[in-house]
């Protein structure tokens, strides 16, 4: 389905959707469930007021500058914007469930094979994005959706933005506390892709734990405490500039010595390959965390087909004989 062209063309008219129910509602957006006449389809529709001073918030003109790019199985469908005086809609595809949700509905942690599948496919979309240098920038569970099948898509690319070489500097605030990695936390404002991949290290383990891995409950320091409590305190000697950073002040931090992921998640014994794949990701110095390519051909996935690799962007991993996601059940022995 093309984006709204000029001329004669049925889309961008905002009789071509009809709105039903709120699904949820964002700082700046309001997301209702919806009907395309067009295609006859549910749809989603991001809609959005517009202050009529001000036209388009920045964040959603971003949001679409940068899906209208991206076309991959992984990350959501932008099928349409629709621009009236009192709002701008973007209209994505339907799906029916986020991760968040996901892992609400199966409590105590997910099967590890679909754990396996949800995380291979979450880093399939990174991997496409970063190499176009698209930095998401606020990845958490409930910006992953679900669809039924269990294909997983990355959505609100409302705080993404392209990544430019070199790299200029960034505003700090990004990314929810509890996803947010420790560079940032410390007041960094040149990271690169690396910021993604911390947040999908605590996805992972939240997949696999059914708890948020480092939940910080009151600010910066709290989460840093709850990181290093695990992962041990930042050094010169472990990580070189550490020290500079803004936010580094000896007088707020705790010293603490990392102990082995296992250790803190004893799950993660359970999994082939799974304490590894979460301490290359879980790397406090940015500059040593794993990038998405190379998570892709980690040995935790070694049990998945080969035909994945061969993909086309746009093909989802359930096209490949013998790939499905497994019933989410707590029985013994599904948790392989």
């Amino acid at each position: 389905m093309e984006l709204n062209q000029s001329g004669d063309s049925p889309f961008g008219k905002s009789e071509a959707y009809i709105k039903l129910e709120q699904l949820g509602e964002g700082s700046y957006a309001t997301v209702f469930k919806g009907y395309s006449n067009l295609t006859n389809q549910v749809v989603a529709l991001k809609e959005i007021r517009l202050q009529e001073e001000e036209g388009a918030p920045f964040t959603a003109i971003r949001e679409a500058s940068l899906l209208k790019e991206l076309k991959h199985c992984n990350i959501v469908t932008l099928h349409d914007i629709v621009h009236t005086r009192q709002t701008l809609t973007f209209v994505f595809e339907y799906v029916h469930t986020d991760l968040s949700q996901y892992m609400e509905r199966h409590p105590g942690g997910l099967v590890y094979h679909n754990v396996r599948l949800l995380l291979f496919q979450l880093l399939r979309g990174l991997a496409y994005c970063h190499k176009r240098m698209v930095l998401h920038r606020d990845v958490k569970p409930q910006n992953l959706l679900i669809s039924e099948m269990g294909e997983l898509k990355l959505a609100d690319f409302g705080l993404a933005r392209a990544k430019s070489v070199p790299s200029h500097t960034y505003s700090h605030e990004v990314v929810t506390l509890w996803y947010r990695p420790p560079d940032v936390l410390l007041g960094s404002t040149h990271y690169s892709t690396s910021l993604d991949m911390w947040g999908v290290g605590c996805i992972f383990l939240e997949m696999i734990t059914g708890v948020p891995t480092f939940p910080g409950v009151r600010e910066v320091y709290d989460q840093l405490d709850k990181i290093f409590k695990i992962l041990g305190t930042p050094v010169e000697e472990t990580w070189e500039g550490v020290t500079h950073l803004p936010g580094y002040n000896p007088h707020k931090l705790c010293f603490y010595r990392g102990q082995k992921l296992g250790l803190a998640f004893p799950r993660l014994y359970d999994i082939v390959e799974g304490e590894n794949m979460a301490s290359a990701l879980l790397q406090l110095n940015p500059d040593k965390r794993i990038d998405a390519e190379e998570a892709l051909r980690h040995k935790y996935f070694s049990s998945l087909p080969k035909k994945l690799y061969e993909l086309p962007d746009e093909a989802s991993i359930f096209s490949v004989e013998g790939v499905h996601m497994l019933p989410e059940t707590r029985a013994a022995g599904l948790k392989t």
